[in-house]
């Protein structure tokens, strides 16, 4: 005779506890995104047939630096985490999917790190 409760044993079962940390990041980079979103299309509506001395001095200003970087940071994480869950879904191999899974977290670092320093040369040169 167990001396466990259902809900005891099913704790040990199933899910090793990353699946709620993945839901939810994916969840908050969503709505992140929205606010982040629009303010990106905006700005780019508004800087459209804008010159570079007039990128350079909107990039600048510290509030679009940090949205900026803070939009790119959201967007690529939130690309990764759902790469990974169509990969972890659909992709039965399991080398096939351990190597998608690295190339996708390396994608998503390599984008993301890429935007950053772009948005930075240009925000921090002379």
């Amino acid at each position: 005779m167990e001396m466990q409760s259902h809900l005891a044993r099913a704790r040990g079962l199933g899910s090793t506890k990353h699946g709620v940390g993945h839901w939810w990041a994916q969840r908050l980079t969503a709505v992140a995104l929205i606010p982040l979103s629009l303010w990106a299309v905006a700005s780019a509506i508004s800087l459209g047939g804008a010159d570079y001395a007039t990128y350079h001095a909107w990039i600048s200003e510290l509030g679009n630096l940090v949205l900026m970087l803070c939009f790119v940071t959201a967007l690529f994480h939130h690309a990764q985490l759902g790469m990974q869950v169509v990969i972890e879904d659909y992709v039965h191999g399991e080398t096939a999917k351990v190597t998608l899974l690295i190339a996708t977290k390396f994608i998503a670092i390599i984008g993301a790190f890429s935007c950053i320093v772009a948005a930075l040369k240009v925000a921090l040169s002379g």
